[in-house]
């Protein structure tokens, strides 16, 4: 499973590193140390988090800075993946955004996408793509 630092993390959740540390240091999300020393976040629990926060549950604080990307790219961590026989939903919570993209469970599939993993949702018109990162 895929680990995040807490500036990755503070980037997925749309805000800043230090809101992510304190919300760390406080224990509401987990993290664990790496060889280096450096403090991880496992990529279920942060998509948790994630979801949490943008439900209004985890508060931004002082750090309510709007989230914008170019060319309508939304980096952000899977939080859910639905599959079916031949369709898939998956769900990319970017920031303050929940994005939901409907495709082939081939294409889920082909890219590997799982909760926890970060993953670009990028939007034209009204489909909603997704790239893995």
């Amino acid at each position: 499973m895929q680990s995040y630092t807490i500036g990755q993390a503070a980037r997925l959740l749309g805000v800043s590193p230090d809101t992510a540390r304190r919300w760390a240091d406080a224990g509401r999300v987990t993290t664990h140390r790496d060889e280096g020393g450096r403090r991880l976040i496992d990529g279920r629990a942060l998509a948790a988090f994630c979801v949490e926060v943008a439900q209004g549950q985890g508060g931004n604080g002082d750090d309510d800075i709007p989230y914008t990307s170019a060319r309508n790219a939304f980096p952000g961590i899977v939080t859910a993946v639905k599959l079916g026989d031949v369709a898939a939903q998956v769900e990319i919570q970017a920031g303050p955004h929940r994005l939901v993209s409907l495709l082939t469970r081939e294409a889920v599939e082909e890219l590997g996408l799982e909760v926890g993993m970060q993953a670009t949702a990028r939007v034209k018109s009204t489909s909603v793509h997704i790239d893995r990162t």
